[in-house]
Formats: C-alpha cells, sequence, structure tokens
C-alpha cells in the first residue's frame, strides 16, 4: 500500500486505519496516567499565553519560577502587563532563560491585543481560527507550537499541538517513516484522523508529553513500562539512531 501523497513522511496505515490506532493510543496513555489537566494556569488564559512563550528552550520548572514572580508582582492580567516597563518583566521572568529576549516578544504580543483588539482576549479568541493563527504566526518570537498552544490552551480551539516529543514517540511506534518530520505534516496526521475535539487534542498532548518525559526518553528509553510497547516496532531505539 502507498503512503498517502499529502503526507509523504507518514507510513501506509495499520488494519482498520489510522483512527481507531490513534484512539487505542491515547485510551492506554489516559488509562496509564489519567485526565492531565493541563495546562496548568491559576490565572486564566493570559497566563497560558506567558507560558507558552516561556517554556520556549527550558525546563518547565524553571517557566514555574517565572511564573510564581509575575503572579506576585501583579502581572498577569493583559493590562497590568502592558503597562509595565519591559524592565520589570525581564527581571521577573529571569528563571525562563533568554529574559530579556522573551520580555520584549512577550511586550510585543501585549501591543498587539490591546492595539487590534483593545486588551481583550475575549474578543481575540472570537475570530476564526485561521485568521487568528496567521496574526500570531506573524508576530516576532511565535513559531507553530507556540501559536498552537495559545491556540488550544488559552483559546480554546480544535488545534492539536505536536512537538519534539510527538515527532520522537510517532517515530518509534512507527506511524512516521522519517524521525525528522515537519511540522506541519504531524499536525495534518493528527488532523486528518482524529475528531476535531478540543478536549481530546489538548489531553493527547499532554499524554504524549508525560510519556515522553517518564518512559520514552530520548536515551534510554524504559520501553518494558511503557503501555505501547506491544505496538512499537523500534523499542529501545535512542533519538538519532535508525533500525
Amino acid at each position: 500500500m502507498a503512503m498517502t501523497a499529502d503526507l509523504p513522511s507518514v507510513a501506509p496505515p495499520p488494519a482498520g486505519g489510522w483512527g481507531p490506532w490513534l484512539a487505542e493510543v491515547y485510551r492506554r496513555l489516559r488509562e496509564r496516567f489519567g485526565h492531565r489537566q493541563w495546562w496548568p494556569a491559576q490565572d486564566g488564559p493570559f497566563e497560558v499565553i506567558v507560558g507558552a512563550y516561556l517554556t520556549q528552550n527550558i525546563a518547565w520548572v524553571n517557566v514555574e519560577k517565572a511564573i510564581a514572580n509575575l503572579r506576585a508582582a501583579g502581572l498577569l492580567t493583559p493590562a497590568a502587563f502592558h503597562a509595565a516597563p519591559v524592565e520589570e518583566v525581564a527581571a521577573c521572568i529571569r528563571p525562563a532563560g533568554y529574559y530579556r529576549q522573551k520580555a520584549e516578544r512577550l511586550k510585543i504580543f501585549c501591543d498587539y491585543l490591546f492595539s487590534r483588539y483593545g486588551g481583550s482576549l475575549d474578543a481575540l479568541f472570537a475570530r476564526p481560527l485561521g485568521e487568528v493563527r496567521a496574526e500570531l504566526l506573524a508576530l516576532k518570537g511565535v513559531g507553530p507550537e507556540t501559536a498552537d498552544s495559545i491556540l488550544c490552551y488559552a483559546g480554546g480551539y480544535p488545534v492539536m499541538v505536536v512537538d519534539a516529543y510527538t515527532r520522537r514517540l510517532f517515530y518509534r511506534l512507527g506511524a512516521f517513516t522519517r524521525a525528522d518530520i515537519s511540522y506541519d505534516e504531524m499536525q495534518a496526521f493528527f488532523h486528518r484522523h482524529l475528531p476535531a475535539d478540543t478536549g481530546l487534542f489538548n489531553d493527547f498532548h499532554a499524554q504524549i508529553v508525560t510519556l515522553s518525559n517518564r518512559i520514552c526518553l530520548k536515551r534510554g528509553p524504559r520501553c518494558g513500562e511503557c503501555p505501547l510497547a506491544d505496538l512499537c516496532p523500534r523499542q529501545g531505539l535512542d533519538e538519532g539512531e535508525r533500525p
């Protein structure tokens, strides 16, 4: 059976198709880890947006420290953040690394939010998905993963966030034929074979991250502990290795 022409890095489907296979992967992950309740945010959608910027190239534990600093400074609302000097923001988010750059880029987001939507996230997220995504991607420092994290976790849009964990896991599982499959092709794979359900996309991505952090490690994966082991043709494969 030939690969799908417009998804050249996706393997031929298993018996029954990719939809039921993905549903089984998700069922097993949720059975093992429970609902992940992601994104963790005490102060609502704006905190999610801040976290989506801060988590770039840094461990989440450092993001939590930076967000705690912003909360203590009273800067976790769009209005307060927009009014704060960039130097104050940078000092608060120092634990998240690249803090001057991230402060500048978060201020750019706030300038956009206030100039175009009067500072209202409700107004922003009332717009059609494609329009909001294009606007976010036009902002400095926002790539597809950051944009889609904002759309799914802050805006409630039915968007599947994919990342390096997704690439590693589904390459090992044999769904992807290339370890360097593109972001757009990965995302199209999930969008094509799963229902457009925000809750499903939200939790599925969180399950992938959990499995990848605990079991399907970059080096020395713990295949004997994996709930997907019998589905995986590349058990024991370190990232960068080829079977």
